[in-house]
């Protein structure tokens, strides 16, 4: 195949960006240079990469498909050429992880920032995606590692454990059961209650855990995002069980969480990666500080 590395970097910045005038300005390039660019890869493969329209730019079957083996390819090259240079404040390179969105939001940007402070040129790549979406692309390699509760889910996957996640209350302030110091499942019989969506991961892992034991819990109201059950907390329609994780800060004015015993039901956030894979230096080094730190 006749191609260069910038002709994969340019399909890349075109998928990433959905702009050709976007792209060229971060690649340094013309608009007409950065067209013969995919012009050239597209020659190579023998058929188009990507649909232009005047409002948007998008993969067609074979782009998609070949997303993350360019992606991958780009990443051993870079991995082979920062190992020979000096590491440290000058290292380059890109991250790329797929996060559940509680990780994301919550304990992902404090390691970020820590990071960032030894190897500011590093550039981060954050696939905010659901438990099974996130395994599905670290298994593609579109992903190097990911960050996630569900483990590895095949052969094929790795997965090492952070930290424990357990359920937990949270209600308002003046709710009743804020009052107490610890809750059981038991406490919150008859209560209505709001839950995540049957589908998903969150909701599988609490269902499992209940069905061993004679509770009933009423889900009044079902929710796919664990953020929009705090704006019906907030509201006064009812308490929620999501992972601490997913809790406020204990300053916040309106919501207070409680800890849920008698089981203890909790999932366990883990780094998932593919068993044959190699990690770029940039992505060792983040893996390693996330392991150090929690």
């Amino acid at each position: 195949m006749n191609c260069e590395l910038l002709d994969l970097r340019a399909f890349l910045a075109v998928l990433d960006l959905r702009s050709f005038v976007k792209s060229a300005q971060l690649l340094n390039l013309s608009q007409p240079a950065l067209s013969r660019r995919i012009q050239a890869l597209e020659a190579a493969f023998g058929a188009p990469l990507l649909e232009r329209t005047t409002r948007s730019v998008t993969p067609t079957a074979l782009g998609r498909e070949l997303e993350p083996t360019i992606r991958r390819l780009l990443g051993e090259f870079e991995a082979s050429i920062l190992s020979i240079n000096t590491l440290g404040a000058r290292q380059r390179g890109q991250v790329a992880i797929a996060c559940i969105p509680t990780a994301a939001f919550y304990f992902l940007p404090r390691v970020i920032r820590t990071f960032r402070e030894r190897y500011p040129l590093v550039r981060f790549r954050i696939l905010d995606l659901s438990a099974n979406e996130g395994l599905e692309s670290v298994a593609r390699g579109e992903a190097e590692f990911g960050i996630n509760f569900m483990g590895a889910s095949s052969d094929e996957l790795v997965f090492t454990p952070l930290l424990e996640d357990p359920f937990v209350l949270a209600c308002r302030r003046d709710d009743p059961l804020a009052a107490s110091d610890r809750l059981t499942w038991r406490d919150l019989e008859g209560r209505p209650l709001i839950g995540v969506s049957r589908a998903s991961g969150n909701r599988l892992l609490l269902d499992a855990a209940l069905a061993r034991t004679a509770v009933r819990l009423d889900w009044l109201y079902e929710v796919h995002h664990l953020t929009t059950s705090l704006g019906l907390v907030e509201a006064g329609l009812a308490a929620s069980v999501l992972p601490r994780l997913a809790t406020p800060a204990e300053a916040h004015p309106i919501i207070v969480t409680r800890p849920i015993g008698d089981p203890e039901v909790t999932r366990t956030i883990g780094i998932v990666e593919r068993r044959a894979g190699r990690l770029s230096p940039a992505a060792r080094q983040f893996r390693d500080l996330l392991l150090a730190e929690h």
